[in-house]
């Protein structure tokens, strides 16, 4: 198979593909006469859990992780469990973060008294007063929810 085939079975965009054998988790495919990459089944299975991985929001680390614990399917899998654990945990955090999120939002619309300017806006005066209470909780700026993911980990 060439790229765009492999891209349209696992419905994986060609850059990703590129981009996830420029970073080693995806198998760089032989090439054909004409310097075509050429695909083959193990690269779209590989494909297809790397997405399924993705989908469960896990890191490339995560999911490297796993590849490499695939390699001795005689293993005992308790590595394997201790990943998802900590991956759980992970997510659990994440929604602890989103949940005290929605009580700061719920908190600022209710400072709205739906009339006046947006001088008068209780909602602007909420967001200009807790700047300087968020400033100093996490410096990681890629997220929109503060420590949702361990820096080095996207």
């Amino acid at each position: 198979m060439k790229i765009g085939e492999v891209s349209g079975h696992a419905s994986v965009p060609v850059e990703t593909i590129r981009y996830y054998e420029k970073i080693g988790l995806l198998l760089k495919p032989d090439r054909d006469a004409s310097d075509y990459r050429v695909y083959g089944n193990a690269h779209l299975n590989r494909l297809l859990f790397i997405k399924r991985c993705r989908n469960l929001d896990m890191t490339q680390d995560e999911i490297r992780e796993l590849i490499r614990l695939s390699e001795n399917p005689e293993a005992d899998c308790h590595e394997v469990d201790a990943l998802l654990a900590r991956h759980l945990n992970h997510v659990r955090d994440r929604l602890s973060e989103l949940a005290n999120l929605e009580t700061a939002l719920q908190q600022l619309q209710q400072a709205c008294s739906k009339t006046g300017t947006v001088e008068q806006c209780g909602i602007m005066g909420g967001l200009s007063s807790e700047l300087g209470d968020l400033s100093g909780k996490d410096t990681d700026q890629r997220n929109h929810v503060p420590g949702t993911h361990k820096p080095g980990s996207h």
